[in-house]
């Protein structure tokens, strides 16, 4: 069972980027009593990883060893992610204290006067003889080792270790520590495999979704831990299209699901056109896709999703004159029924009767079928533009979970979430971000609002 099993969290994810006391965990975390991380009320986590380190530019694996430190551009994006806190009233601050996770806290924290603890378990995952290779050094010397740690990580071993098994063992115990904290508002700085671990055991997954749900330099994820109707026990920056690549591995196809720009949600009647906040949103999603070369742009029949589909296309097709392309640009726009799922608020899940439920995930279901299909026969990416209800769907079906897991993500009008296939769509899909905002600037919801 997951140390944090009794608890709910809602996550948001988010691909952006001298106090008074200080403190190591790292000798008391055997002593953490695992009913401890069972809190009576509301707690709000925010998850960054490093900026980019010395080695991340390098290409060599770092694991938990302690030799790299942040570049100018690391700097820069953590300070990019003390901006987008700055006004976050944070109760304490846990980091790992690799030098990499912990001058990127130290540039976040700032001059607030809280505690900062740094917890030895929130270090990188071990990789052993792994560590300080470069990647095609990794392949040379270790070749079948390092082939499983690419393809079947969940069970790769490696020194007599199996790293992410003891990584996920390890992001349990960091739970506890943190859910313990007698806090409402967390900071925690950590490092890209540490923080999959922990966002996955929060919601519940297992080790085969290492490197399902990635987090890129000074990305945030920000998580909800939500105290129970009854009393209980709570529930359990820079562009995401930049790189085209997931765990190391370069992507072969591609899903980018943009949620239509805002509309007004109180009018009578759900098919509502975007509202002037909407079109601004939908604009700045379309300036931010030119780093795109978009062909295929699939939507549902929503009159909000049409309008956003027909800015995005607009803005490709005008590449060449905006001076971004040599080559015109041709964008095939096609409405696709099974995406016209009721806009449902996450929130409202809860409300709803089984049988309402159940048409939304088997709907979902079909959609997902359908794009995975039309992937196949189009080019490198697809742009599927919907409400945020459905594409939290999809993204559900991508990581083949069970329909109870809906409202378990956050997804914002305006909104990105990239969806990789390194192996092709008949294989998994891997989430590089959800709920990507930093391009809509002053016309996005502020990240750590209150829900």
């Amino acid at each position: 069972m997951l140390a944090i099993s009794p608890n709910r969290s809602l996550l948001h994810s988010f691909n952006r980027p001298v106090y008074t006391r200080r403190h190591d965990q790292r000798k008391e975390r055997t002593t953490m009593s695992s009913s401890s991380s069972s809190p009576t009320t509301a707690k709000r986590v925010v998850l960054v990883r490093h900026g980019q380190s010395t080695w991340n530019e390098e290409g060599r694996i770092q694991g938990s060893s302690d030799f790299s430190v942040l570049t100018t551009k690391g700097e820069s994006q953590a300070d990019i992610s003390r901006q987008m806190l700055v006004e976050d009233s944070f109760d304490v601050c846990f980091t790992s204290p690799l030098k990499r996770s912990k001058k990127t806290a130290e540039i976040i924290w700032g001059s607030r006067e809280a505690e900062m603890i740094f917890d030895y378990d929130l270090r990188e995952i071990d990789l052993y003889s792994f560590q300080g290779l470069l990647k095609k050094e990794g392949k040379e010397k270790f070749g079948e080792a390092f082939g499983q740690w690419q393809e079947d990580p969940a069970n790769f071993v490696i020194d007599g270790h199996y790293p992410v098994r003891e990584l996920w063992s390890r992001a349990r115990s960091c739970w506890n520590g943190v859910l313990a904290h007698e806090s409402n508002s967390v900071l925690v700085v950590a490092h890209n495999a540490v923080n999959q671990a922990l966002v996955s055991t929060a919601i519940g997954l297992g080790t085969e979704y290492f490197r399902r749900l990635l987090q890129s330099n000074c990305g945030v994820s920000v998580l909800d831990f939500i105290p129970r109707a009854d009393g209980g026990s709570p529930h359990t920056p820079s562009s995401p299209l930049a790189g085209r690549s997931s765990g190391g591995r370069k992507a072969s196809k591609q899903i980018i699901l943009v949620c239509h720009g805002q509309s007004d949600n109180e009018a009578s009647t759900n098919d509502q056109p975007m509202n002037m906040l909407g079109l601004i949103q939908s604009q700045k999603t379309a300036e931010l896709l030119l780093d795109l070369r978009v062909t295929s742009i699939v939507c549902s029949s929503s009159t909000a999703s049409i309008e956003t589909a027909k800015v995005i296309s607009q803005v490709q097709e005008a590449a060449v004159s905006l001076g971004v392309d040599s080559v015109p640009r041709y964008v095939n726009t096609k409405q696709m029924n099974e995406l016209d799922v009721e806009d449902i608020q996450p929130g409202w899940l809860s409300q709803l009767d089984e049988e309402t439920v159940s048409a939304l995930w088997n709907r979902s279901e079909k959609a997902w079928e359908s794009l995975l299909e039309d992937l196949s026969n189009t080019g490198d990416a697809m742009v599927v533009v919907d409400s945020p209800m459905a594409h939290i769907s999809l993204i559900a079906q991508c990581l083949n979970l069970d329909k109870k897991c809906l409202g378990l993500f956050h997804l914002d009008a305006g909104s990105i979430s990239v969806i990789d296939f390194p192996d092709g769509p008949s294989e998994k899909g891997v989430i590089r971000c959800t709920n990507y905002t930093a391009h809509l600037g002053r016309w996005s919801v502020p990240i750590t609002r209150s829900v």
